[in-house]
This record gives structure tokens, C-alpha cells and sequence, in this order.
């Protein structure tokens, strides 16, 4: 089945389930995009290499295009949320060149105001390098790291360094694809890296002061200490966490909740 049946079908089920909203989990033709603007009042949103949220008709979200389907599906119906275009229980009809589906929103799974803000670039960066870590380790090691992003000044009140800041005066930008190895070694440290909302590294090796249970946190039971100080510092502040254990799970926490678990070793 080409794209452009997917299309032509998803459009009538769009209209069967009253949903405003198609995603494609791949770039369509240009010539799909058109019609389905030109002939249509649906929103229709590309999951690709670009962020770009102008046109409020045709948006795109830049997501990591190793993560499995489900953890892109929630990435979505979050952007959807946060966007305001779609409810906590409504649906969107989502097309790959393979496949057309029926998402559902889940409530109460989603308070993610602020994740997919300019600094989103940043996070799918870091993303991306922890999934790179997940899988390969350090030098066949298991790694274990944590990556606080953005609202720097209220996350440094909340933490104090382990030990004399290895990226003082040095202007590295996770960004910057020369980074990665660099990332990759400190990553070995205890601690936490903390990155300013345009990508700068401003430090390692931080110890997060959070009490978990003056937070309320609402999180899965059995997290370890690493993913519980990761949702504690986006409960306390604005910022938004990536924490990467041993064991090679991802998480990424936002205003204290979890928005997103991943194995990249695991087969889903």
C-alpha cells in the first residue's frame, strides 16, 4: 500500500472517529501534504528531522528515529497535548509508508508543559546519546547518567558539585557532534550533567538535593535513586531530565512525572 492510499484512508477514518488530527511517523510527498491541506480541515503533523510549530495546519516534531513506536506515540500525543490540539482521552489517526493506526490519549499520563519548548532540539540530542549509551556502554560497560536541561539557575540551587567541574570555562554544546565522546567519558562520573536550554554543558558530576517524599511524586514503584532525583529536580523547577540506568532504561521526566520509559536493548 503506498503513502497516498495510507493518506486517503486515514482521512476517512479521521472523519469516522472525529478526530482533527493525522500523523505521519514519516515524511510524506509534497503532493500529500498539499491535499490533504487544500481538500481537508484536519491538522496534520510529520514526525521527521525538523521542528517547526509556525504553521499551525502543518506541524513537524523531530523525534530520535531509534525509539520504538509506543515511546514515539506517547512523544506525540504529548507535543499534541502541550500544543493544545488535542484532550487527555481523544485519539489521532497516525500513517507510516506501512501502516495506518488509531492512537487514544491517555488520561493522567501526560503533564508536559514546557517539553517540547526551543530547547527541544537539545533533548532529542541527548536522546540520542543515550540511547547510543544504553546500547554500547563505555568501552563495553554498562553506563548509568543523568542529563538535567534548561532552568539552570533554579536546578543549581537545588544541587551542589561532587567534585571540581570538568567543563568550567569550556564551551561545549551537546549540540555539536564532536561533543558525543566527550559526553560519553564524563558520563562515568557520579552525578548529573547539567545543560542550559540552548545545549551549553555547564557542568558534571552534580549531586541533585531532592527529597523525594515532600515532592508527592506519582512514580512507578522499584525506580532507583538516579530516576527518582531526576523527576524530584523537574518537580522543584522548570527543567526536564533524561536519566539512562545500568541496566540501559531511559526515562525522561518533566514537571515530576515520567513521560517516557525506554529499553533500546530490549525487543518490543
Amino acid at each position: 500500500m503506498t503513502i497516498h492510499v495510507l493518506s486517503e484512508a486515514a482521512v476517512a477514518v479521521a472523519e469516522k472517529i472525529k478526530s482533527r488530527i493525522i500523523v505521519f511517523l514519516e515524511t510524506p510527498p509534497k503532493e500529500v501534504e498539499s491535499a490533504l491541506l487544500l481538500n481537508t480541515k484536519l491538522t496534520v503533523v510529520i514526525v521527521g528531522p525538523v521542528f517547526d510549530v509556525r504553521n499551525r495546519r502543518l506541524l513537524r516534531l523531530s523525534i530520535p528515529p531509534t525509539l520504538d513506536r509506543e515511546s514515539v506515540l506517547n512523544l506525540v500525543s504529548a507535543f499534541l497535548i502541550e500544543q493544545g490540539l488535542i484532550k487527555e482521552g481523544e485519539s489521532f489517526v497516525y500513517v507510516s509508508s506501512s501502516e495506518l493506526g488509531i492512537k487514544s490519549v491517555k488520561k493522567n499520563l501526560f503533564a508536559v508543559n514546557g517539553f517540547f519548548s526551543h530547547s527541544q532540539s537539545v533533548v532529542q540530542r541527548l536522546l540520542e546519546i543515550a540511547i547510543e549509551l544504553s546500547i554500547e556502554g563505555r568501552e563495553g560497560h554498562p553506563i548509568g547518567t543523568l542529563f538535567v536541561v534548561g532552568d539552570v539557575k533554579n536546578v543549581m540551587k537545588h544541587s551542589h558539585s561532587m567534585l571540581p567541574n570538568p567543563f568550567k570555562g569550556h564551551k561545549i554544546n551537546v549540540l555539536d557532534r564532536k561533543s558525543k565522546e566527550i559526553i560519553k567519558e564524563f558520563a562515568q562520573l557520579d552525578g548529573a550533567f547539567i545543560v542550559s536550554s540552548r545545549g551549553r554543558i555547564l557542568a558534571a558530576g552534580v549531586y541533585l538535593e531532592v527529597d523525594p517524599k515532600s515532592l508527592n511524586l506519582r512514580l512507578p514503584p522499584g525506580l532507583g535513586s538516579r530516576h527518582i532525583a531526576a523527576a524530584g529536580i523537574t518537580k522543584l523547577t522548570k527543567a526536564t531530565a533524561i536519566s539512562l540506568s545500568e541496566s540501559g532504561t531511559i526515562r525522561v521526566f518533566k514537571n515530576g512525572m515520567m513521560l517516557l520509559e525506554y529499553n533500546p536493548r530490549m525487543k518490543y
